[in-house]
């Protein structure tokens, strides 16, 4: 098993903040389904504010690169993503386009 956390900075407005947690309640069949056909077992997002983590448990053979190729083509979760690009801005310091920014593990116990 792979464990992976990310984060992402949401738009700070309230309203915004809120519709984005309610897409979340009931998120999309097929977008579900893509997330698991890739190797993902669990994924779970958490927020403070507008700053988002997201915990991603995943097999062994799991690759975000594969994973990309698999999203841009498939059209339901291009939509997908650009519904929540209209929520999702860039955290600064991160290279231009990239939203989703895998951390860095600096201690466990």
């Amino acid at each position: 098993m792979q464990r992976f956390m990310l984060m992402l900075d949401l738009k700070n407005e309230s309203k915004l903040i809120q519709t984005y947690e309610n897409y979340h309640q009931n998120i999309p069949a097929e977008i579900a389904e893509s997330i698991r056909a890739s190797g993902i077992e669990s994924m779970e997002i958490y927020r403070f504010e507008n700053r988002l983590v997201m915990e991603i448990v995943a097999h062994d053979h799991f690759d975000f690169e594969e994973k990309s190729k698999l999203d841009a083509s498939n059209e339901k979760v291009q939509a997908w993503e650009q519904l929540m690009s209209q929520f999702q801005q860039v955290i600064p310091g991160t290279p231009e386009g990239v939203k989703w920014v895998l951390t860095k593990q600096i201690f466990k116990l």
